[in-house]
């Protein structure tokens, strides 16, 4: 039988519990609204992409991090960021002007080769633009039947949150540029990112795969997504038409150059074509694990990176790839090439700085 005691330290029990939980509720701080904690460990923490401006490497990666170095990755500095949530993808298309992305719908832009960061978008605002590009649309177009779908896509992403992971970003220059994420999340913008306008009606992906990637060849513009999809930007449709390739597997990168396009993926899979995507090669890697990274080196050499730490590379043209052993094998999501010829990569434990091997 409990006593008055008993009664007493269970009520202190469950009192405190209570103000507990109100404490830690009270602390709650959404990622969106918390900047990115400053730590020395930041360096080696989960790192997802990379670019370069100018002189400098940057990376981006979880809780926020940014990290960027003027000495090919031997010395690291932490940027300011204004969000926690985790990113996946930065680019450059300027030394000075850069774009990043990331989970809950993040676009953050750097004025100072990725020194600071402030947010431009994020997920909580992506379903509203949708609502209301698509209900504008609608009313110009009222025997248009898919702007109401659209816009009830906005409405139902709008419900959900800020839970948008965008994958990928990429700037013609300091005005023109895209983000790619989950579910045909498609976003484009004329004006630096000052707005935003939404293209999901203008891909040919009606089952609405992830794009994955997006990136330019110098002669063409492809967006490589889950399940063999590939599009291709085509100007007088003002659309990214699909282009059907030999394999369904995921894509997780697109690499080229005038005349020729690399796309990579799952299992080690690599298609090359040479006539705009019309004809496709399977190279051969002798991998079964996935590509996940790749750059064209200052000697027009590509080089792809898995995510089991392994690196192929393809001199001149990419019709052929071999295998070059590493002392380490570190899983690489990211890489580049910085101004004095050094391989950088980043992945799951931090960056590295690689020997440029022929």
């Amino acid at each position: 039988m409990c006593s008055y005691k008993n009664y007493l330290q269970l009520a202190f029990g469950v009192v405190l519990g209570i103000m507990q939980g109100v404490t830690h509720a009270a602390e709650y701080v959404d990622v969106l609204d918390l900047p990115a904690r400053v730590s020395a460990l930041a360096i080696n923490s989960p790192l997802s992409g990379m670019a370069r401006a100018g002189e400098r490497v940057i990376a981006v990666g979880q809780r926020g991090h940014i990290v960027f170095s003027d000495d090919a990755g031997k010395h690291w500095q932490q940027a300011a960021v204004p969000v926690s949530a985790d990113l996946t993808a930065v680019n450059f298309p300027t030394t000075t002007q850069g774009w990043a992305v990331g989970n809950d719908g993040v676009v953050l832009h750097s004025s100072d080769a990725g020194a600071t960061w402030h947010k431009q978008l994020d997920g909580l605002q992506i379903g509203a633009l949708l609502v209301e590009h698509y209900s504008a649309l609608a009313s110009a177009e009222p025997g248009n039947e898919q702007w109401p779908l659209r816009v009830a896509e906005g409405q139902r992403l709008t419900e959900q949150g800020a839970d948008k992971p965008l994958l990928d970003v990429w700037f013609a220059n300091d005005k023109v540029g895209y983000v790619v994420g989950v579910f045909n999340l498609i976003l484009r913008t004329d004006d630096g990112g000052q707005s935003w306008a939404p293209f999901q009606d203008r891909t040919d992906n009606p089952q609405g795969f992830h794009l994955n990637a997006i990136a330019s060849t110098g002669d063409a513009l492809y967006i490589a997504g889950e399940q063999g999809l590939l599009l291709k930007w085509v100007d007088n449709a003002q659309r990214f038409a699909a282009v059907p390739t030999p394999y369904q597997g995921s894509f997780f990168g697109v690499l080229g150059k005038p005349g020729e396009v690399l796309v990579y993926g799952l299992r080690g899979n690599v298609l090359r074509s040479t006539d705009g995507g019309l004809n496709w090669t399977a190279l051969e890697t002798g991998l079964h694990v996935s590509i996940t990274a790749g750059l064209i080196d200052a000697h027009g050499n590509y080089r792809l990176f898995t995510q089991g730490g392994q690196m192929l590379v393809s001199q001149g043209t990419g019709a052929q790839m071999r295998l070059l052993r590493q002392p380490v094998s570190t899983p690489v999501a990211g890489a580049t090439q910085s101004a004095a010829g050094a391989l950088v990569v980043a992945g799951s434990r931090g960056t590295q700085t690689l020997a440029l091997e022929p």
